[in-house]
């Protein structure tokens, strides 16, 4: 094993990735480096504000593109998505057993796009791993820190 990681992403999760990076390397980077070149014409560099705020900012963005630049790198593209069964890239809604009218629908991402604002949960998040490899109509008990509750799965899109 090389003790890379795999990193799944969904189609749409890729294709920002890669403008993000697009965009720190052709329109931040130079930036920066303009910001640091104006910042040294300015002279003593010991005392200068807009210097170290250049440096900082140019580590920040320079990490940030080597951490991009792993994920285009190891990144793995879920997009063969079933109807059938839930898994990464599946929408699925789901109703609570204690609650039939309540529902809610969920896009199954890797851990990097989730967001649960916007409905994107993890397939390792407790909801993600139970929800998993489940068919329409099934039954899943899901753990959480407020304790145990289980949905039934409406639809799988």
């Amino acid at each position: 094993m090389s003790g890379k990681k795999e990193i799944k992403l969904t189609p749409a999760g890729f294709t920002a990735v890669e403008e993000e990076l697009s965009k720190l390397r052709e329109q931040d980077r130079p930036r920066i480096i303009q910001a640091i070149k104006e910042a040294r014409a300015q002279g003593d560099l010991s005392e200068n504000a807009d210097y170290d705020a250049a440096r900082d900012e140019q580590a920040r963005v320079e990490a940030r593109i080597k951490e991009l630049e792993y994920m285009v790198e190891h990144a793995i593209i879920i997009d063969a998505v079933s109807s059938d069964i839930v898994g990464l890239g599946s929408t699925v809604t789901i109703s609570y057993i204690d609650d039939e009218d309540d529902t809610d629908e969920y896009k199954i991402v890797g851990s990097l796009e989730a967001d649960p604002f916007d409905n994107k949960i993890s397939d390792e998040s407790p909801i993600g791993k139970a929800l998993c490899g489940s068919k329409v109509g099934d039954i899943c008990s899901i753990t959480s820190p407020n304790g145990t509750y289980e949905v039934k799965i409406v639809s799988i899109a």
